[in-house]
This record gives C-alpha cells, structure tokens and sequence, in this order.
C-alpha cells in the first residue's frame, strides 16, 4: 500500500496509478528558513507591523489573512520612477547556527512518507502589489514598463539568491512558492501582458530549484488563473495548488494532465463560512472528487495552506475525503500531516 507521499507521486507523473485521492496537504509539509526568525507573522487582531521590506500590514480580526497598510502615510513606493531610493531588499546573510535550527525541522520529518516543501512568500506579483497598491502596480505596467521591468528584476535577483541558499542548507524535495495571480474570476493582467513581465523571472526561479534537488514546485495561486496553465507548465511548475472551481477544472486536467496537478476545487466560499456543518464539507469534497478523478487532481481547499477561516472547517473536510477513500477504495489510509489549529497564509 502506498504512503501518502508515494500515492502524491503516482497522482501527479504521466501515467502513475493513485491509489485512493491525495487528501489535501497529507503529503506535503510546510517548512521555513531563517527569515521567520526575522519577520513577524501578524495574528487576526495585529496592526501596523512593519516586515523586512518596509512594508506595514495589519490582520483585522474576522479576515482570512494580513494585507498592507496603504494609506499615503504608509505606503512604501510612492515614486515608481524613483523605486530604488523605497526598496531595499533583506539581507539574507543569517548565521549558520539559524540555518542550523531550520535543517533540524527539514530532518525531523520523515522524507518517506511527506515533501519537505520550503513556504515562500510573497511572490513576485504580490511583491510588486504590496509596494504599490495594486490599481499603481497594474497601471505601472502600461506606464512605466522599464521602471516596473528593473523591479521585477531585482526582486528575481534576491530570490535566485534565496533559492541558492535554500537547496544549499535545507535541501527541500518541494518548494511551495506563493503567488496569486487573479481575482475569483480572470486574471489581474493578459497572458501577453504576464509573459513580458514575469514569466521569464519565474521560469528562471523555478529552473534553479528544479536543477538543484528540488522534486516539486507547487505554486499557491487562489484565483482564475486558466489561461496562464500553459505559462505555468512552461515557468516548470509541477502542481498548481489554490485553483478555484470557476477554472473549469476537470477540462484543465484533459487538456493538460500529466504536464501539471491540479490541487484545489474546494473554494472556501463552499465549506468555510459560519455555521458550517460536516455535510458541507462532505459535498463540497465528493463534488469535486467525482467530477475530476484521482490522476493529475488533488482535492484541496483553495486557500494556501492547510486550515479554515472558520475553526474545524478543514479538519472535517479531511475526515471526509478519507471517508470517500474508505468507501470507494477500502484504504482508510491516514500517515501525513494534519494540523488541530489554523493555519492561514
């Protein structure tokens, strides 16, 4: 019988045979670098907290996760052709004794059975959005595309650098790279417009972890992002987690299973709200499971990372999925990792 990281494998190559459908993060545990012990990860309530670049969020309490602070008084870039003189990138130079700690997370985990995935975020489009608002940044592409393409490069600059530091010390077998691309229905730009700005950049970021040890990347994008599939598969992207089911999933994995993973369909709207009940979870779970299949398709909810907004919410959806494996395939198989609390990213 197959693991949980074994039966992930066989779910996303050409051709492999799945045993029973991935449950969500079963197989993927997320990991950190030393730049968690050098950033503050806001709780719902916090404000005003300022992160290494500059930037000030706040998590107002009863959202799903932190946004920056924009208001003229906070804003970080507030001159795109004079970005250099707002942006400074962290440094990256942590003593060993910090990587040290994170190896000691990368190997208490079993590599058999799970992914060792680094957590990455933010990407380089919400990079840019978090800097400016994100109306600025969009705008800035039509009018100032030289001034917009300088700062992508140098935000791709210090995560190539990143990235060589990460398989260097920690030797994932996964990465899991956020980057949201779209609102719940189109993109926020044409596949035109992201090509000449940032695919390139992540067909480079990627490239690095793919030719340095890293098995998967699993990009976070919880959005309409159907037409950049193609892109996606190209930037060497392995699994697209956060994909809402406006998507048109199931015609997304005939046209490009066995070039890329689905994992998602769940969107929160289906199963994570007050007042939730099992039997939300259990249909939103089955709905997507039977309309899509276990090759190429991982049933997930769409935010990136495991847990709800609401408390339980994600926990029951796991229990069903393992209900629906039980059922329909008499594996009633449960051997990665499955968090009690919430988790929001």
């Amino acid at each position: 019988m197959l693991n949980a990281k074994e039966n992930m494998r066989e779910c996303i190559k050409k051709g492999g045979k799945p045993e029973r459908f991935v449950n969500q993060y079963e197989a993927v545990q997320l990991l950190f670098d030393p730049r968690a012990l050098h950033d503050a990860l806001l709780k719902p309530g916090d404000t005003m907290v300022k992160n290494a670049w500059g930037v000030y969020n706040s998590f107002p309490k009863g959202t799903p996760g932190q946004f920056p602070v924009q208001d003229d008084a906070h804003l970080l870039i507030k001159d795109i052709e004079h970005w250099k003189d707002y942006v400074t990138a962290p440094s990256l130079d942590f003593p060993q004794a910090e990587w040290d700690m994170m190896k000691a997370a990368y190997d208490a985990v079993d590599g058999s059975k799970a992914y060792k995935a680094t957590f990455i975020a933010p990407g380089l489009f919400e990079q840019c959005h978090h800097f400016l608002r994100i109306e600025e940044a969009l705008i800035n592409l039509y009018e100032y595309p030289d001034e917009m393409h300088d700062l992508i490069k140098y935000l791709t600059e210090w995560e190539l650098r990143l990235a060589e530091l990460i398989c260097d010390k920690l030797k994932p077998d996964a990465i899991f790279h956020h980057d949201d691309w779209g609102s719940a229905k189109s993109t926020f730009m044409s596949v035109d417009m992201f090509d000449d700005f940032y695919k390139d950049a992540y067909k480079e970021i990627y490239g690095y972890y793919h030719n340095h040890g890293v098995e998967l990347v699993i990009h976070h994008s919880d959005s309409y992002a159907a037409t950049l599939v193609p892109d996606m598969i190209e930037m060497g992207i392995d699994v697209w987690q956060g994909a809402v089911w406006a998507n048109e999933i199931p015609d997304l994995i005939k046209k490009f299973g066995g070039d890329i993973t689905i994992m998602g369909g769940i969107d929160n709207k289906f199963m994570d709200f007050e007042g939730w009940t099992d039997e939300d979870t259990r249909k939103a779970s089955t709905m997507v499971m039977e309309a899509c299949g276990m090759n190429y398709f991982i049933p997930c909810i769409a935010q990136g990372g495991p847990g709800s907004v609401y408390p339980g919410a994600y926990l029951s959806m796991c229990n069903n999925i393992d209900k629906y494996n039980e059922e329909k395939f008499g594996m009633p198989v449960f051997d990665g990792f499955r968090l009690p609390h919430q988790i929001m990213f």
